[in-house]
């Protein structure tokens, strides 16, 4: 039996707001082991959501919809699945009742346009939401199809999913398997040349290894289909350890890792400290690691040094350095990551400087150049040299910049175990 997830709302298809609810039920049926091989985005348009609930009850037996269960005009869901099954919309008195409580806890009255709420398919079953106003229905409207509405609200849908949708799924025999899958992430190494090194797994069935990047990440994604969580576990453990052994320090962590909470565990293990120097990324690498919880134990701070002034008086960069060879240099980049570890007497300090653009770029020091320094306990300094033109966007190439520069304290903490 598949499943098929058809989103509802033009505000959808104009990008006016991420359709997360997609990507969480996505993750949620591969947990229950239901089989999903289509999404839908439809505008609030009735013959265009019947079109759809036409090709999709040719290819699915169950049709997870989400959106259009509100109270206004273009809120259309669930009276048009009913016309499209020929089905009359009862109004039940218990729903009116819930949602009458509801505001009547918040010190207001129902709207008269809330009771457009309390209409379903005659012989459909009430999906109750406890957070807010708009019910959905678990439905059977012909023989082999179930139909689930759920309100966009992504956190009335979850509370709803996991609440009623996930135990009659799994009452009512949907969930023969469990899907379970393990993400291994990796840094500085291409996909192309990543999914050369691990070509020999990436055509195994069960479990299956598929490799995709994003915003210069690279993943591996391992899924295992068994009769439960643990017997998965165990396909996907021998794949991953021969993975590790292969890509080595290209890989950082998995699943929710981040290059941030890595570096943190690294240092915590070390017992060492970092501070960090900004030049271009404004105070995008000192957020990345204070996005981690606890990482006041190993981060101590740093500084933001966009103007050169303060290059020169808070981290004692070389003035004749930066007139001579410029601010976004190897030198200055050492100079950055040496100050900043003295001043703030950290045992590892990290510094960026570059040309984020749009504009600032010459023919020698193109926008996307970046340097990154490292200062060490040992007083040992070094710099490398990076081209981000390529990510076109100043954020992407911030984001790079911030990243790449974890990477670099990473590998070297790891050399240095």
């Amino acid at each position: 039996m598949v499943a098929e997830i058809i989103c509802v709302g033009t505000e959808l298809l104009l990008g006016d707001i991420l359709n997360s609810n997609a990507q969480f039920l996505a993750k949620e049926l591969a947990s229950l082991g239901i089989p999903h091989y289509y999404q839908t985005v439809v505008g609030d348009n009735p013959e265009r959501i019947k079109q759809v609930i036409e090709i999709a009850i040719g290819r699915s037996q169950l049709l997870v919809f989400t959106g259009g269960l509100g109270p206004t005009p273009d809120d259309l869901t669930v009276e048009t699945i009913a016309d499209y099954f020929g089905v009359p919309l009862i109004e039940r008195p218990e729903i009116i009742a819930d949602i009458e409580q509801k505001f009547a806890q918040r010190g207001r009255t129902m709207s008269k346009s809330n009771r457009k709420q309390a209409l379903i398919p005659e012989g459909a079953d009430i999906l109750s939401n406890r957070t807010g106003s708009a019910p959905g229905i678990i439905w059977q409207p012909v023989p082999n199809v179930t139909v689930m509405t759920f309100p966009g609200v992504p956190a009335e849908m979850h509370l709803m999913w996991q609440e009623i949708a996930v135990p009659y799924l799994k009452n009512n025999g949907w969930c023969s398997a469990t899907i379970c899958s393990r993400t291994l992430k990796f840094w500085g190494i291409a996909e192309s040349a990543l999914a050369e090194k691990v070509d020999s797994f990436l055509s195994l069935t069960n479990p299956t290894v598929a490799p995709y990047a994003n915003h210069g990440e690279v993943k591996l994604r391992i899924s295992a289909r068994a009769e439960s969580e643990v017997a998965a576990k165990k396909l996907i453990e021998p794949i991953e350890q021969q993975l590790l052994l292969i890509t080595d320090l290209d890989c950082y962590g998995a699943d929710t890792d981040t290059l941030a909470s890595t570096v943190g565990k690294l240092l915590l293990l070390a017992g060492e400290t970092l501070s960090v120097a900004e030049s271009c990324t404004g105070g995008g690498l000192g957020a990345m690691l204070t996005a981690v919880p606890g990482s006041s134990r190993y981060f101590l701070g740093g500084i933001i040094s966009y103007d050169d002034r303060v290059k020169e008086g808070l981290l004692g960069v070389n003035p004749q350095d930066l007139a001579e060879f410029g601010a976004v240099s190897q030198q200055v980049a050492k100079q950055m990551a040496a100050g900043v570890r003295a001043s703030l007497n950290t045992t590892w300090g990290l510094s960026i400087t570059g040309i984020a653009g749009p504009g600032g770029g010459t023919d020698a020091k193109p926008v996307g150049l970046v340097y990154i320094g490292l200062a060490g306990p040992e007083g040992e300094t070094e710099s490398f040299e990076y081209r981000f033109g390529y990510a076109r966007t100043r954020d992407w190439i911030r984001n790079l910049s911030s990243c790449t520069a974890l990477d670099r304290l990473r590998r070297k903490l790891l050399a240095k175990a």
